[in-house]
């Protein structure tokens, strides 16, 4: 017991691993799938931007709506085309100044500040910031506020933490803002804890918010992106290309442009020698980049793109080297082949021949064989009516000579008796006629239908459903059935079928000719299918 306990947890690890790649080459499946899709997801986008377009066309549409309407446009282009966002934004500010609307101008330039830090225009951010009167800001745009100057000094400074002192204030009075608990919260306190490297407590945070977002959401994206860069500061790979892959996809369903999941996702890869994957991902990167005109992000990019693409290139150029080899291999075992396959066609000339003659030769036996086959059946047949029916002849000569002594007894006693008007009575009545004639059909019937008891199941396939024969008595026969029962016996000649039958010869013709004319057979072949009935019997 304890040798299975200690095989099963060393056991445990494998299988764990096998079921981690196996999710992750899922997953990388699926991001290839959604890459192959994007432009339909690049469509439904621009769609709904057309549907906010068309409404601001919209005759008496009010300064105010247009705000409004401008605001979701400038979402919209968010992450997709920032610099159609700074247009929408731009244009905000300015109608919020036209109205003398302090909310609206302070919600405006926040969102100039955060997408002219995102741009690398840090002068225009760094004046639109200090035009903001910090004490007059209302307390409902304070937590906007402080995420706006964190991530301009974030990205003024780039990215340096730990030595950005104005990074760190603002990340500090966000904490005092925020309510201990709240989602905003817990953004805050996950994104400083890994600023410090505290990578296992921030995922403590950030899984649980993960697994509750909408799948396929761009919070799920960010959540993931997040939860991926917690695994790359602890060098887990394969958990960090999990997430990051979870993020592509998202970001690519929701047509972000303005994205970070895909370098990283190209900088995993590269690391653990997928170099592939890469460059497929470093070069999504850049193509994203390039189409939201972001040149801050097309300069990060670009500082990896050479990296890895020198990396596949060379990959590809050791993957040619390997195939030249093997193609020079291939000529020589073609070669080979070739000689080897003039061989095998010559030999299999010889044994085509061969095989021609001993197909031929088998063809022969086989034709014989069937003849003989066809003949012993015809013999066992034949055979078998010739003991069935003499054994029947045998007995009825017997029954009929001790009725003939019967009947001779009878008359002899009537003539003794001088009974003269009954013995003429007797000599001219047909009824003694008539039941041994019925004895005689009823004894064929059982004898024949002995011999092919399927022949009237057999005889009806070969009719109509409505043309069909119901006998009710399964040992018994009707005068038109006899008629071929007896074309089955090989007694074809209609006279001697009537003189059995005691009927005139048209009558058998007609019979034979009304079945002929009615069947689903060939009028020329249908006797020879009754011919078949019970052909296969055994004895």
């Amino acid at each position: 017991m304890r040798n299975s306990l200690i095989l099963l947890c060393a056991f445990l690890p494998f299988v764990s691993l096998l079921s981690q790649k196996s999710e992750l080459s899922s997953l990388f499946a699926l991001l290839d799938s959604t890459i192959q899709n994007k432009e339909i997801y690049v469509e439904q986008k621009e769609a709904r931007i057309n549907e906010l377009k068309k409404i601001l066309k919209l005759p008496n549409v009010t300064s105010e709506q247009i705000y409004r309407i401008h605001t979701d446009l400038q979402n919209e282009y968010l992450s997709f085309i920032p610099d159609s966002a700074k247009k929408y934004a731009r244009e905000n500010l300015q109608i919020a100044e036209e109205l003398n609307n302090e909310d609206w101008i302070l919600e405006s330039k926040l969102m100039l500040i955060q997408l002219y830090s995102k741009a690398g225009l840090y002068l225009d951010a760094l004046d639109i910031l200090n035009s903001i009167n910090r004490p007059a800001i209302p307390e409902k745009f304070l937590t906007h506020y402080y995420s706006a100057c964190k991530q301009f000094y974030y990205n003024y400074l780039s990215g340096n933490v730990l030595n950005n002192q104005p990074y760190l204030n603002y990340q500090d009075s966000l904490f005092v803002l925020t309510k201990e608990g709240s989602r905003q919260y817990k953004y805050a306190l996950a994104e400083k804890l890994m600023d410090t490297g505290e990578w296992a407590k921030a995922r403590e945070i950030l899984l649980p918010i993960f697994d509750e977002t909408e799948d396929g959401s761009h919070l799920q994206a960010m959540m993931a992106y997040w939860i991926g860069c917690t695994y790359r500061g602890e060098n887990d790979y394969a958990m960090q290309k999990k997430y990051f892959v979870i993020s592509a996809i998202a970001d690519m369903k929701n047509a972000v442009k303005e994205h970070e999941s895909f370098l990283a996702l190209a900088v995993s890869c590269y690391e653990t020698n997928e170099t592939e994957r890469a460059y497929k991902y470093v070069y999504q990167s850049m193509e994203d980049a390039v189409f939201a005109n972001l040149s801050m992000k097309t300069l990060k990019v670009s500082q990896f793109f050479p990296i890895i693409e020198k990396a596949y290139n060379d990959k590809i150029q050791e993957q040619n080297g390997k195939l030249a080899g093997m193609l020079f291999f291939i000529g020589i075992l073609s070669v080979i082949l070739i000689i080897i396959i003039v061989f095998v066609i010559i030999q299999l000339g010889k044994l085509a021949k061969a095989r021609r003659h001993l197909s031929e030769t088998n063809t022969r036996l086989k034709s014989l064989n069937d003849d003989m086959v066809r003949t012993n059946n015809a013999l066992s047949e034949a055979n078998l009516l010739k003991e069935t029916y003499i054994g029947e002849f045998l007995n009825i000569c017997s029954v009929y000579i001790k009725k003939l002594e019967k009947y001779q007894h009878s008359i002899n006693k009537m003539v003794i008796d001088r009974q003269f008007e009954e013995l003429a009575k007797s000599l001219r009545s047909r009824d003694m006629l008539e039941e041994e004639l019925k004895n005689l059909y009823d004894i064929f019937d059982k004898v024949f239908l002995r011999l092919y008891p399927g022949f009237v199941e057999e005889f009806n396939k070969l009719l109509p459903e409505d043309e069909r024969f119901n006998i009710k008595n399964n040992d018994s026969l009707n005068t038109e059935l006899r008629v071929f029962a007896l074309i089955r016996l090989g007694i074809t000649d209609s006279t001697q079928i009537a003189e059995f039958l005691r009927c005139s010869i048209r009558t058998v013709y007609n019979y034979r000719t009304r079945i002929r004319n009615k069947s689903f057979v060939n009028k020329d072949d249908f006797e020879n299918e009754v011919m078949k009935i019970g052909a296969n019997f055994s004895k």
